[in-house]
């Protein structure tokens, strides 16, 4: 699959989609996002240590260049809360630029921007793992030479929460028959009636029954109707589906309410706002699990 062949020009209109990769991939147990950018600094990464306080946060800037319709700016949030758990399993990446480690790229890509959210389970050492390895296998894969996505309606000029990436559950459809077709089965939803996820990485004693860590590989043009991109573990899903979280989100951002004192927040503060909120409100609604929110704002 050429991941840079041409596209057909997005649709103006709503449609359904999640969170992303430019490759736009949902990675088993893992969400990415990384849309086809051009940045100035040099790639970063950071684990947020579970000894740190409940409120972690991460600012990093970035801009997006699409063709010749405009730069489009990008600045991401991600907040992380351990939850009911003893310990926190969730790890996550954001690399400004990976443009000179995949070089040489096509004349139409000018930058690469690489996001991702792991999930943990059964301890950290694999979100950590493939937080600090998974881009640096991406990046050898790539074609060499020559996402939940919030877009607007254009008509109604309401948030519309667009599917990057689908669940990797074994109680999907497909999923499960791989399991079955390996000699697994699937009871109380999970494989063998433990593990909750049908692709992973690790989990080696389940690969003989099916699970695999193969990606879904979807692309996604950024248009001017797109908002931000929001990419989060099943801790936040348990308590939002994807058209909640994006609605929330919005109205945190555009309430006057959120200052503080006389002073209205930026808008910087007001998605760091958000995605704290976000992860508090799923702590509210009860979920136990690890927790972590990645907000990737798109400026135009």
């Amino acid at each position: 699959m050429d991941l840079f062949e041409d596209l057909p020009e997005p649709s103006q209109s709503s449609a359904t989609l999640k969170d992303a990769t430019d490759f736009f991939s949902d990675i088993p147990d893992a969400t990415l996002a990384s849309p086809s950018t051009r940045t100035d600094g040099k790639g970063e990464k950071r684990k947020m240590q579970p000894e740190q306080e409940n409120g972690s946060r991460e600012l990093v800037e970035k801009k997006v260049c699409k063709g010749a319709e405009g730069i489009f700016q990008l600045k991401s949030y991600v907040t992380e809360r351990q939850g009911e758990r003893e310990d926190m399993q969730d790890s996550h990446t954001i690399l400004n630029d990976i443009t000179e480690e995949c070089q040489p790229l096509p004349a139409t890509v000018t930058r690469l921007s690489y996001f991702a959210v792991f999930d943990g389970h059964g301890g950290c050492r694999a979100s950590r793992f493939a937080a600090q390895n998974l881009h640096q296998n991406i990046i050898k894969k790539l074609p060499k030479g020559e996402a939940v996505l919030c877009r607007y309606n254009e008509e109604s000029q309401k948030p519309t929460a667009l599917m990057l990436s689908r669940e990797h559950n074994p109680t999907q459809y497909e999923e499960r028959m791989r399991i079955q077709k390996a000699g697994g089965n699937v009871r109380d939803g999970r494989v063998l009636g433990v593990l909750e996820v049908s692709r992973s990485f690790g989990d080696g004693q389940y690969k003989r029954c099916g699970v695999i860590c193969t990606p879904d590989i979807k692309r996604c043009q950024l248009t001017h109707n797109d908002r931000f991109i929001l990419l989060a573990c099943d801790g936040l899903f348990k308590a939002f589906t994807p058209e909640e979280a994006v609605t929330f989100i919005v109205s945190c951002v555009e309430d006057e309410k959120v200052q503080t004192g006389e002073v209205k927040l930026s808008t910087d503060a007001r998605y760091e706002a958000a995605c704290n909120r976000l992860a508090n409100e799923a702590v509210r609604r009860g979920s136990a699990d690890n927790i972590t929110v990645l907000v990737v704002h798109i400026e135009h």
